[in-house]
């Protein structure tokens, strides 16, 4: 997970999970509590899908 893709793809990550902002990667102070649940389980459900997934070349995995 992170919040600078460029550069994750250039030290080579494999599976890439862009998230929400430098200063607060997992979260967005200015949602609502039930939003920022909901943004939080977003990105870790989908961290959890990008570690199930074989991948052969580096991948991002974005909001569906």
């Amino acid at each position: 997970m992170c919040t600078i893709v460029p550069i994750s793809l250039t030290v080579g990550a494999n599976r890439i999970i862009p998230t929400i902002a430098i200063p607060h990667p997992l979260g967005n102070p200015d949602l609502s509590i039930e939003e920022e649940r909901k943004l939080r389980m977003s990105l870790v459900k989908r961290a959890l899908a990008a570690l199930q997934t074989n991948v052969t070349e580096q991948t991002v995995f974005k909001e569906e």
